[in-house]
């Protein structure tokens, strides 16, 4: 018995210290945080007379300040996507049709997106707090 139990004890020695290296190895390895992932939002503009800002499927009226990609969908060699506001300028080419993304930094304030040759009645708005 006396050859079992030291078994035992040398047994229960070896987990605790392969407990404690993993517990060490845990405590010194630094967290790999992920960097938040930018939000997306989605204009469109086209084929008809139509121009939008989405998000999550659903008109953008307020956003919070911060970083977005915005993926255009500009679907008409007539329009283009016009997005501007506090330093934001970007535009797609009238004459040029498809998918272009961009990475915009949005500060507090109002933004407003057009179609530049129809801007009179293709246009929205929303507001970043």
């Amino acid at each position: 018995m006396k050859g079992n139990r030291r078994i035992t004890i040398a047994g229960s020695a070896a987990s605790v210290l392969a407990a404690g290296t993993v517990a060490a190895a845990a405590i010194a390895a630094p967290a790999q945080v992920a960097a938040p992932a930018a939000k997306r939002l989605v204009g469109t503009v086209g084929p008809g007379f139509t121009i939008t800002l989405t998000s999550g499927g659903a008109a953008v009226k307020h956003l919070r300040a911060g970083t977005y990609d915005v993926v255009v969908r500009d679907r008409s060699p007539i329009h283009n996507f016009d997005l501007a506001g506090p330093g934001v300028r970007r535009k797609t080419d009238v004459a040029k049709t498809g998918t272009t993304v961009w990475k915009v930094t949005l500060k507090p304030g109002l933004y407003r997106f057009v179609c530049d040759p129809h801007k009179q009645f293709m246009k929205g708005s929303f507001t970043v707090s």
